[in-house]
């Protein structure tokens, strides 16, 4: 079987372990995008630390300390916006005016949407984690 959006997997895993209330949770597959997702919500107090495992077989990933998380997703699809957008996508996603994140890719690489909109860039919707 195959995995049609790792991303959204990895998301789910994590909102439903916090949901149980376990405090770490294992992923696979990994890959670039979802290490600088997780590098995001650690930086962002969301989860504690996850560490990548190398076992031959493409790796995975533990994250531990999942407590923090009410909700996130993948957005799906990858919606464009503008730099002047940004509050509209935060008030379409987010519950309220700066409780939450929403990860972007730019030209610039993968940052929050408020960060984005500091250095005036637009580029893709990927994730929402609140």
């Amino acid at each position: 079987m195959s995995l049609n959006d790792p991303l959204a997997a990895m998301l789910s895993k994590i909102e439903n372990a916090g949901r149980v209330n376990k405090t770490e949770v294992l992923i696979k597959p990994v890959s670039k995008l979802l290490i600088k997702v997780l590098d995001i919500l650690v930086a962002h107090a969301y989860i504690k630390s996850y560490d990548v495992v190398a076992d031959g077989k493409g790796n995975y990933v533990i994250v531990k300390g999942i407590e923090q998380v009410n909700k996130c997703g993948a957005i799906k699809p990858r919606f464009s916006f503008q730099a002047t957008d940004g509050v509209l996508v935060e008030q379409q996603y987010l519950p309220a005016k700066g409780f939450g994140i929403v990860i972007v890719t730019t030209s610039q690489g993968l940052m929050t949407i408020d960060k984005a909109i500091q250095e005036h860039l637009g580029g893709k919707l990927v994730a929402y984690c609140y």
